[in-house]
């Protein structure tokens, strides 16, 4: 179980590292829908971040180091 969280934990902060990536390169483009996909990049980086921090406080559990009472 904490082997499964662990690897989901990592491709969700590998899927945040490329949106992240993604986001500053169109920083770079000049084109007309420039602020409307860096809004959605930006959003979908929140989404990501939202979700590794649900695994890290999953392999939390699993591991011992939390406890709910």
């Amino acid at each position: 179980m904490q082997t499964a969280l662990t690897y989901g934990f990592y491709i969700a902060l590998a899927a945040t590292f490329v949106v992240l990536v993604l986001g500053i390169v169109n920083i770079v483009r000049q084109d007309d829908r420039q602020a409307s996909r860096s809004n959605q990049l930006m959003r979908m980086r929140v989404l990501f971040q939202f979700i590794a921090v649900l695994f890290l406080i999953g392999i939390g559990f699993a591991a011992g180091a939390l406890n709910w009472g």
